[in-house]
This record gives structure tokens, sequence and C-alpha cells, in this order.
């Protein structure tokens, strides 16, 4: 007998899923705090118990393996529970943004076909317009909280206590994990009701990149976390299990406000948190009122547009220890953590903001972590300055796009995951993005596809081409910023169509967070000599704009000169 040639038996193997991490905090972690909220409070026994009876009401309920159970919720009790309670029924959960507008959401709830809408009181106005324009069955609706008087869609009178009270946990007991490559969670990119894609992950990926964030972020035992980020992105960036396998407490608020955070932090003795670099203006911008001084530091896990070096500064000077990571929905949250090593404390300030402001070493949970050149898939050099796309391999990479087997195709390449982002190695090893070949614009954390925008902003009646693209904002990070070129007809601009004007337009058909804060009318759009939009130049065009700023009431000149004997191109921009 040869070492390979021992079996696998119940004793030395187990599917890997973070459900496992829920029974061991309410044994071994059973009477310390498992959830703040308001004036709630629970252990992690009671904890493990609403679970039991969230997995076993939906069983009675006759949801079965792999039905998808939706929540719309903000950061309370009931979403973190269904991260534990819908999978322990076999179920696969689907959180979904709250900031999305009543179409995105019935465009996932049709495309998911999800079975049960789980949805917060306060979001049911929402949740009523989203399921009157569903035209596929509707899921049945249970309210967390007060029921409202608003009409209810679908079997009106459900509400989530009642139905944890109902639940029968003997008949019904979890439902075992028998494929740790089964489905665990359904996240949707973008809002969009039109090919909407949907990333599965996987039990064994939801675990390892659990294990994987606590491990490389270095939290301890029993941290106490607040929840300033959605658990509907990224499920948390896993750290809804995560504080289960660490016997934490979450400290849950409902809107990341200075005022909410800063008292969480100083009543609750807060360790730990995560957010976009959004986070660092609201925490800064705090009045005398709001703000509490920090008793002990507080580590703060960051992503999205890399931070610029004075704001990490400031915010670090009020006592925040900030790590940057980088992560996508795909990747099952974090990809890339900047792992801080102990010579760089001895920097200047600066400097080490630079460092920080890098992406950094792949997740643990990964197999690999390059970048390469799209068409060769050759490594690029580690000289911090040839470009490449970001891929990714590992267990903790999503399982694919949701009934879109083209998108899953694509996505995957020679054995990686191709991330769209475009990034350079440094000599360390650290990766650091420089440009998102998608166009994708993040905006307080949310990512905002600018085709989208792009395609709303098609629709309007006096608009020929449009062009969306990135622009800085004081506190979002970015912003969209539409360049437009209006229809032949119109472009004399005599019919006085204003900038306010499109940005109505766009509130009433995007979720807002969407909706650009600036509109450059051109006489036409860039391109290039395959026809496509000169984003590289309207970008550089962008960069020089202020959201808000009110100039003469005249029409202004912008030459943009392209470089080897490139046409010049004439940009009239009213801005």
């Amino acid at each position: 007998m040869d070492a390979n040639s021992l079996p696998k038996n119940d004793a030395n193997f187990a599917q890997l899923t973070p459900l496992t991490f829920i029974h061991r905090a309410a044994s071994a972690y059973g009477n310390l705090t498992s959830v703040v909220y308001d004036n709630t409070k629970f252990t992690w026994k009671q904890t493990y118990d609403r679970c039991l009876r969230l997995a076993a009401w939906l069983q009675s309920f006759g949801i079965k393996k792999n039905d998808v159970v939706s929540i719309l919720a903000p950061n309370v009790p009931a979403l973190y529970e269904s991260h534990f309670g819908v999978p322990m029924a076999g179920a696969v959960l689907n959180t979904i943004n709250t900031r999305l507008n009543a179409s995105a959401i019935a465009g996932i709830l049709c495309h998911s076909e999800a079975k049960i809408l789980f949805v917060d009181h306060q979001l049911l106005s929402l949740a009523n317009e989203a399921l009157s324009v569903l035209t596929t069955p509707h899921p049945v609706l249970v309210v967390i909280g007060e029921v409202s008087s608003a009409k209810i869609y679908t079997s009106p009178g459900l509400e989530y206590e009642q139905v944890l009270a109902l639940a029968d946990v003997v008949a019904f007991p979890p439902v075992p994990v028998t494929n740790e490559w089964d489905a665990i969670a359904l996240n949707y990119t973008s809002g969009t009701t039109s090919e909407p894609k949907g990333v599965v992950y996987s039990h064994r990926g939801a675990y390892l990149s659990t294990m994987t964030l606590l491990l490389q972020w270095g939290v301890g035992l029993q941290p106490v976390y607040l929840w300033s980020l959605p658990m509907f992105h990224c499920n948390g960036w896993t750290f809804t299990w995560g504080m289960a396998a660490r016997g934490g407490t979450n400290v849950c608020i409902r809107s990341p406000t200075a005022r909410d955070m800063y008292h969480a932090i100083s009543s609750y003795g807060v360790t730990h948190m995560c957010g976009a670099p959004v986070l660092f203006t609201t925490l800064l911008q705090a009045s005398p009122t709001e703000r509490r001084p920090l008793t002990r530091p507080v580590s703060m896990l960051t992503g999205g547009a890399p931070p610029p070096a004075f704001l990490l500064e400031s915010i670090e000077r009020l006592g925040f220890r900030i790590t940057h990571a980088y992560g996508l929905t795909e990747a099952t949250g974090v990809a890339l953590v900047c792992e801080w090593q102990e010579a760089w404390d001895h920097l200047p300030a600066s400097e080490r903001a630079q460092l920080k402001a890098r992406q950094g070493l792949g997740a643990l949970s990964l197999a690999g972590a390059d970048v390469k050149d799209k068409e060769t898939m050759q490594s690029v050099p580690s000289d911090g300055i040839t470009q490449g796309e970001i891929c990714l391999r590992g267990s903790s990479i999503m399982k694919g796009y949701f009934k879109n087997k083209k998108e899953t195709d694509e996505a995957f390449k020679d054995g990686w995951f191709l991330t769209g982002d475009v990034g350079v190695k440094h000599p360390d090893g650290y990766i650091e993005i420089k440009d998102r070949s998608k166009d994708v614009i993040i905006s307080g954390g949310e990512n905002i596809s600018s085709v989208e925008v792009e395609t709303a902003l098609y629709r309007h009646p006096m608009v020929l081409e449009v062009a969306v693209v990135a622009m800085p904002h004081p506190h979002w990070g970015e912003t969209p910023c539409a360049f437009i070129a209006l229809k032949k007809e119109y472009a004399s601009n005599e019919v006085g169509i204003e900038e306010e004007d499109i940005i109505s337009y766009c509130r009433d058909k995007m979720s807002h967070y969407m909706v650009p804060r600036k509109v450059v009318f051109l006489q036409e759009i860039p391109k290039n000599a395959t026809g496509k939009a000169q984003k590289v130049l309207l970008r550089e065009v962008a960069k020089g704009l202020k959201v808000g700023t009110k100039k003469k009431n005249h029409e202004e000149q912008v030459m943009i000169k392209k470089k080897n004997h490139e046409e010049q191109v004439m940009v009239m921009s009213r801005l």
C-alpha cells in the first residue's frame, strides 16, 4: 500500500462549507454576543437557533435544494441570519443591492427565479413596485419588521419573526452539504434587466475565501466588527461567515453615517470594519457633535478605487489602520490584499500611503494571481510599468454566470479567470491596477457600468452620441461624467436643454447612484480609427472637471490634441 492508496472516509474527509462555522460558534462561543442592533442583542446560541428556525420554515414552505431565496434589506440581523439559514435549507442565497431601482430589482427576481423575497419594512414600497412590473411568477414576500399598510403583491401577512416562531426544527433539520461544489450564493454584478450577470459561489469557494481573509487581515479571536460595508456586497466580503468563525460580535447599523459609525465604535469597542474609501471622507467630515475619539486603533479594510495618499494619511491620524485590497464579485470578494511589511513602517508618510494604495498580493485561496498579456497569456515583466490584464485562478473563483454560458466561457481562458482590469506587477510581486478595460466606474464602492448609463442616455430623444467615463468626486471617489452630442436638429441647443435636464432624465431611468453628476455637451464624440469613442481623451478632460461648478453661460471650446499626427478634435463643452 502506498500513501496515495489510503481511502477517504467520513472521519478524514468533510465537504468544505462555511455553515460549519455557525455550529461551532454556538458551541464554543454560545454565551458571547453575536449580534447587536439598536436595542436588540443576541448570543451565538440564539443566532444559531434563529438560523435553524429560518432553515426549517423555508423547508416547510416548500423550498428545495438549489431554489433561490432573495433578500432586500440593509444591515439588520435578519440579513445576517439569512447567510446561514438559507443555505442550511439547501437553498441559494441572493442578497439584493438596496440602492437599485425597482426595474433592476425586478430583473434580478425574474432572472434568478427567486421563490421567496424577504424585504425590510422600510423598503416595502420599493419591493412592491418591483413586484408590480414583474411579468414572471412572483416570489412569496416576507416582511422584516412592521408590516406596512401598503399593498403587498404576494401572500400578505407573512412577517419574519412570525415565520421563525412557526418553524419546526425537529421535523425540518438542516439539509447536509453533500457536495462542496454546490451553490451557496448568487450575487449580481449589476442591476441591469438585460442579460444580468448572476455570479454563483460554491460552498467550497465561500469557505476558503472566508478563512483566507481572516488570516491575511490578521483577524484574531472575538473581534468586534462594525457592519459599515453592506452585506449585499459579495456577502459582506465573506465576513458574514467569518465573524461566526472567530466568535466575533456583529454590530449592525442601517446606514454608515458618521454619527452611527462613531457611536458604534465608541459604544461597542469596534476593532474591525470594512468599506469603500468614501467612508474615509464621511468619517473625516463628521461634525464635532458626531465625532468621538477612538480609544483604540480600528483596523479598516478598504477596496475600490485607490484612495489618494492625503486621504490615507488623514484617516490614519484619527486612529484607523488601513489595509487596501482588490476584489470583484467573481472572485468571491477580495482577491488581492496589500499585506503590510514591517520595514515599511519607517518610510515617510507619503511613501507609506503610495504602498498602501496598491492592490497587493493574491489571496491565499487562489492558486495564482498574475498580470498577463491577454493575447499570448504570457506574464508581463515585474517592472511596475508594463501593463496587462489581471488574471486569477483558484477555488475561490466563481462557478460561473447563472444561466449565461456565453459570458462564462468568455470569462475563462487557458485555466485563468480574466478580470477585465488592467494592471502592472511590481518587482516585489505586488499588483497595482492602472485602468479598467471594462470601463467600470467605482463610486462609493459601487461598480457602475458606463455602458449601462450610456444605453439609458441613448434613449433620450435629443441624444445622438454619448460616452460615459469616470471623473473625480470629493466624496464618492469617482462618479460618472457624461459627454453628449445632440442630434443635428438640436445641435445648436436653441431648445435650451441644460445639464440638469439630462441629470433629471437619468434619475427617472436608473438607480440614483448611477446618475452622472456632470454632463458635457460636445459637437461630436472624439473617435479612433475604428470608430470607437476615445475614452482615454475624455478621461483626461473629465479629470479637470468638478462637480457642482458653474461657469459663464456660454459655450467654450476645448482642444484635444492627439499624438502621432492624428487629427485634432474640437470639443465644444457647455459646462
